[in-house]
């Protein structure tokens, strides 16, 4: 997996480009601030340690959130981190297995929805720890 986690002032998006046949044939823009943003490409081999993989994801995000105090989180699918690419129903599956974790400690997690190419607005401050990339 590769991460790349930031905090922003404000995360929006909106629907662009549809990039997969099943994807629903809406989506609603939707938009946070104040919360962790991980930009998350899950790889194949990542179907050998899935367990471990979520567990990793979920620790990492809640280590940037403890160092901003919010417990709000925005996962989003950006498969443009490495060469080696899992299929969008696993990376989806990652993603429900860490919101359902998280939830039950008490973030509010919003998932970006898969299937499209998104128009993002973002607002990052410049100060230390507001853009961490890590891979495992």
């Amino acid at each position: 997996m590769k991460l790349l986690l930031l905090y922003a002032d404000r995360f929006a998006y909106s629907p662009g480009q549809k990039s997969l046949e099943s994807a629903p044939d809406t989506v609603e823009p939707a938009e946070y601030r104040g919360a962790v943003v991980a930009f998350t490409h899950v790889e194949e081999q990542d179907r050998d340690q899935e367990s471990k993989v979520v567990t990793k994801l979920i620790k990492n995000i809640k280590w940037l959130a403890g160092k901003f105090n919010t417990r709000d989180v925005v996962l989003h699918s950006f498969s443009h981190l490495s060469e080696s690419k899992a299929d969008p129903e696993f990376a989806a599956r990652i993603f429900d297995q860490a919101r359902e974790r998280l939830e039950a400690v008490g973030y509010q997690v919003g998932i970006t929805p898969f299937g499209y190419v998104l128009n993002l607005e973002m607002a990052l401050p410049g100060v230390s720890l507001a853009r961490v990339f890590k891979s495992f």
